[in-house]
């Protein structure tokens, strides 16, 4: 048997969290359009019959954090780099940005292998220059492997299983079988809830809202959950409403929709939504929400 623990990195917006989920074969990290959609360390388990690998997603490193948010997040990807077995650099194929050059001189200073992943390359519309590209990028760093893949489709994904497997140190395994997530259910309402309000509300206020469960109860197949949707401002407490709560609704529906998908049963959802001015750069509230590193 194996088993290891694996960081997934790269800048926001690569496609990190979609490769985790395609990787475990079910959503444990939320996607959205927008960069920066993570924000903590989140843990996958794939299970295999040669052993288990722990991935830990981690928010897309950036180079301006001016806000205690944005601080808190480059905290969790350079901390998730720490006691691990290898690292997964991911990056977009046919785009190479600064953002990408500065994980990747953070990268140089880690303790651990680190491997290259050039994920989207379904978009690529000239495979022919794909070659060329991933020579350049191997070039850059002494990478312990290479892998084109497409997270989206699942191209290529099981050649990075492979690896991994062949590199993860021998061992017990670190997490029960079946279980796919290292978090709980409370965590997962919350995200769930912040996924939508991210997809509906993209181009209104994307990084100013967060979410923290309440309260949860399970009767039978039926839980009951209780979530707060926390804003900066009270025009933008008026936004996640909407007219007559439409907004909300709509939100509450599609996120009380995928909960029930995920734990197969029925699920009744309250949210609400609360005002706390500047969260985003207060690290009080910050830590009363949930955003902790130690």
């Amino acid at each position: 048997m194996r088993s290891g623990i694996v960081a997934i990195v790269g800048r926001p917006n690569v496609g990190k969290s979609s490769l985790l989920n395609a990787l475990v074969g079910r959503k444990v990290s939320i996607v959205a359009p927008k960069p920066q959609t993570t924000r903590h360390r989140i843990q996958g388990v794939l299970h295999r019959p040669q052993g288990q690998v722990v991935f830990v997603d981690t928010p897309g490193l950036h180079r301006k954090a001016a806000r205690a948010l944005n601080r808190y997040m480059n905290e969790a990807a350079a901390g998730a780099l720490q006691d691990i077995d290898l690292a997964l650099f991911v990056v977009e194929a046919g785009r190479w940005t600064d953002e990408d050059q500065a994980v990747l001189e953070r990268l140089k200073t880690a303790t651990c292998p680190v491997a290259l992943v050039v994920n989207k390359v379904d978009r690529l519309a000239d495979k022919a220059g794909l070659l060329p590209e991933i020579g350049k990028l191997a070039e850059m760093h002494p990478y312990a492997f290479v892998v084109p893949l497409s997270a989206k489709s699942g191209d290529n994904l099981e050649a990075l299983v492979k690896e991994l497997f062949a590199r993860v140190p021998e061992g017990p395994p670190l997490y029960p079988e079946g279980q796919v997530a290292g978090h709980d259910l409370s965590f997962t309402v919350a995200e769930m809830v912040r996924e939508k309000l991210m997809r509906a509300l993209a181009q209104e206020l994307p990084y100013a809202l967060t979410v923290q469960t309440d309260s949860l109860e399970r009767s039978g197949t039926l839980l009951r959950a209780s979530a707060t949707i926390w804003v900066e401002r009270e025009n933008q407490k008026k936004i996640v409403i909407g007219e007559d709560g439409v907004m909300l609704k709509r939100v509450g529906g599609a996120a009380r929709r995928e909960l029930e998908y995920l734990i197969g049963g029925r699920v009744f959802l309250q949210l609400w939504v609360k005002v706390k001015e500047n969260w985003t750069d207060d690290p009080q509230a910050l830590k009363r929400f949930g955003y902790r590193n130690s």
